[in-house]
């Protein structure tokens, strides 16, 4: 008797977790829903009330035309070659620091590790000026090199935390190995600790397309010429231009806009839940 109630008490646990996550589920998916509805819809059924949910024709051409309404082909170059180079250096970068503080045994290297996490504690608006004038005295205003060199400059104190964590679950075992081998440590750094954590950087990877894609304070502080703006700021500029009736312009730029990070994030997906789990090696 005790073990069927057992049972039927597991049995409706599992259902009302079931049904917390599909209602979390739609909680979090309805202004995705929304937003696809509204691209999808006539000039004139955006404000109607009671909303109408699936449109009906769908008006697939607001895509096409919401997206040659601006220059969204050169701001999708733009934000290509800022997001490509910046992931390229944030990864390097990041990682060499990262077995720099895993590896390399130095005078102060816990207290400097220390410091470079307490960087995550100062506020991006407190360092905004001062950057701005240092990058200004370079002659920097108005090209992509604040957006991209600072990548290339040890990435962020987040992925060197990461990636660090990571490193430590490998062996030293493989780096006596490899020393035994006439192995130095860059040769241990490309050939014995990058190929371990790939699923590391696959996850740092993906943090850095998620943040230079969607970035809009970095292209609006620097980027003046119109040759030189980002999809971000090719939304802010669409939205600024239309009148109270173009909602689903506006809402169908951002889906075309959100569509590589969906894709990314779903082929990607694997990689970055091994890589935040922080497993060791490979089985």
């Amino acid at each position: 008797m005790t073990s069927l109630r057992t049972l039927v008490a597991r049995r409706f646990g599992m259902i009302a977790y079931v049904l917390v996550l599909i209602g979390g589920a739609v909680l979090f998916l309805l202004p995705f829903l929304w937003m696809v509805s509204t691209s999808l819809k006539e000039p004139g059924q955006t404000h109607v009330f009671p909303p109408q949910l699936i449109p009906h024709p769908p008006r697939w051409r607001n895509y096409l035309e919401a997206w040659t309404a601006l220059p969204f082909n050169l701001y999708l170059r733009n934000t290509l070659i800022i997001t490509g180079l910046s992931i390229v250096g944030q990864t390097i970068t990041a990682s060499l620091v990262a077995f720099g503080f895993a590896r390399l045994r130095f005078w102060g290297r816990n207290v400097l590790f220390i410091c470079v996490l307490a960087t995550m504690m100062v506020p991006a608006q407190v360092t905004m000026v001062p950057m701005f004038l240092v990058f200004k005295a370079l002659g920097w205003v108005d090209t992509f090199l604040p957006l991209i060199v600072p990548g290339f400059c040890g990435g962020s104190a987040l992925f060197i935390f990461l990636l660090r964590q990571y490193i430590m679950t490998i062996p030293h075992e493989l780096d006596d190995a490899a020393k035994i081998d006439g192995c130095g440590w860059f040769g241990i750094y490309s050939r014995i600790i990058m190929p371990q954590i790939k699923p590391a950087l696959s996850c740092v990877a993906i943090f850095s397309f998620m943040s230079h894609w969607n970035d809009f304070m970095g292209p609006l502080i620097y980027l003046n010429s119109e040759t030189k703006k980002t999809l971000s700021l090719g939304l802010r500029i669409l939205q600024q231009s239309m009148v109270y009736t173009e909602m689903h312009y506006l809402m169908a730029a951002s889906i075309l806009t959100l569509l590589p990070c969906l894709a990314i994030f779903f082929f990607a997906q694997r990689y970055f839940i091994s890589g935040v789990a922080l497993t060791g090696i490979k089985e």
